[in-house]
């Protein structure tokens, strides 16, 4: 059982290393991706048929991943130009039932500072090791920080990633491929400084959580609904306590019709980043159908 703010291992007792990451049902599974700082890896992949038990994967991008460009003009880079390692952080997977594609989109900077601010792509026949990498892209000309992906209830596919210094969120409608976007619909909370998006759907409707920019230090998350990805969202409300429980969200895990927060405790930068850990909440709603989220020292689903 996950203990919240406390280490979290494999079946094999080493620690899991999956922070701002996802987790993809797919075929009986779990999987389970996330930032991996170790050694010449970007992110990680772990399996599980339960929640409770996770096997360690080989990483499904490291700096020796072989690259491909797409039809887009993408930076294939995934190292410095003096043989280092570039930052890939906060990796969402989406299955394609189209092409039946495993798609890797996540947030790719220059391994020295955040100016570059650019998503990158990987796609795979599988989801847990093949992985190519088509290249890093800023959308639109856009800056792109801290990102998540989200397929609504018709279907449609988006990216929702920071921009303009992280001073509001764009969302994207994806291609049909799920390898670029297609189109720039919406730009949400001007002035706002949200980053960490994590969207889910719940009764119909859909949900947003977004934390304020304060670097490794926690804050406050804040909710926005909406009856249409693209359409209007309502004002950002608290959620949590003022400092989210010491944690920032990485995404939302529905199960059994129950929303889960999974948010990281980060440890900081440099090597307190490898003390990091999960905090992993259920959303509840009120009479009014506005979401709450208390503490509790354990989560029994993990």
């Amino acid at each position: 059982m996950l203990e919240n703010g406390k280490p979290y291992y494999d079946e094999n007792g080493e620690v899991l290393h999956a922070h701002g990451g996802w987790i993809l049902p797919f075929d009986g599974m779990y999987y389970w991706y996330g930032e991996d700082r170790r050694e010449n890896t970007y992110v990680s992949c772990y399996r599980s048929r339960d929640l409770h038990t996770w096997t360690r994967c080989a990483p499904i991008l490291t700096t020796d991943t072989p690259c491909a460009h797409t039809d887009g003009h993408f930076d294939l880079r995934l190292r410095t130009d003096d043989g280092g390692k570039v930052n890939i952080e906060r990796p969402k997977l989406l299955y394609n039932p189209k092409t039946k594609k495993f798609v890797l989109w996540a947030h790719w900077e220059n391994g020295k500072d955040y100016h570059d601010a650019r998503c990158c792509i990987a796609s795979s026949d599988f989801p847990d090791r093949g992985f190519v990498y088509h290249g890093s892209m800023n959308p639109y000309g856009n800056m792109s920080r801290d990102c998540t992906v989200f397929t609504d209830l018709s279907g449609d596919t988006y990216f929702i990633s920071a921009a303009r210094d992280n001073a509001d969120l764009h969302i994207y409608r994806l291609t049909e491929d799920f390898l670029n976007v297609d189109e720039h619909v919406r730009t949400l909370f001007q002035h706002e400084f949200r980053e960490a998006p994590a969207l889910f759907a719940h009764d119909g409707r859909y949900y947003m959580l977004s934390s304020y920019c304060t670097g490794w230090a926690p804050n406050q998350a804040k909710w926005s609904v909406a009856d249409s990805v693209t359409g209007r969202w309502s004002p950002l409300r608290n959620i949590a306590d003022e400092t989210t429980y010491a944690s920032q969200s990485a995404f939302v895990l529905t199960v059994d019709g129950v929303p889960y927060y999974v948010g990281d405790r980060w440890g900081g930068g440099g090597d307190a980043y490898f003390s990091s850990t999960y905090v992993i909440l259920p959303i509840r709603f009120d009479e009014n159908g506005c979401p709450t989220m208390d503490w509790a020292d354990t989560c029994p689903l993990f």
